[in-house]
């Protein structure tokens, strides 16, 4: 069994969005010489989240407007957390709502996605570097 590991690195210049990084993550497949097997995309920070799902603006736009009526950013002062001097405690509770991570099955040396799935990395407190864990098994 062979194993790949790679990070990739955001810095998103505002405080929420989407990413499609299904072609990230396929590059890092082909990099990986592996045909068999499972990838894992894992983001590495307690505000940030990676999920599947369609890649419609659309959707996009109901998310975002979903998380923000669930966890509302404002007021600041309504969180707990924020108590500590941040401002992000919205973000941590949109991340965990999203997920940490995803898996992926590999077969023929390809995602093996169902219709219409695509990788997506989701931001909820942005503008500072972040990253991603791609781990990759099998033969």
């Amino acid at each position: 069994m062979k194993s790949y590991r790679k990070e990739l690195l955001f810095n998103i210049p505002q405080r929420r969005a989407f990413l499609n990084i299904t072609h990230d993550v396929e590059a890092c497949l082909r990099e990986s010489g592996i045909n068999e097997g499972f990838v894992l995309v894992n983001a590495m920070h307690i505000t940030a989240s990676v999920f599947i799902n369609d890649d419609e603006s659309g959707l996009h736009k109901d998310y975002e407007e979903w998380l923000e009526n669930l966890a509302p950013h404002d007021p600041v002062s309504q969180y707990r957390h924020n108590l500590t001097g941040e401002d992000n405690a919205d973000a941590h509770l949109k991340r965990q709502v999203m997920g940490r991570e995803v898996v992926v099955a590999v077969t023929d040396g390809r995602l093996d996605f169902g219709p219409w799935e695509q990788i997506f990395y989701g931001e909820f407190d942005g503008r500072r570097p972040k990253r991603i864990l791609i781990k990759i098994i099998g033969e």
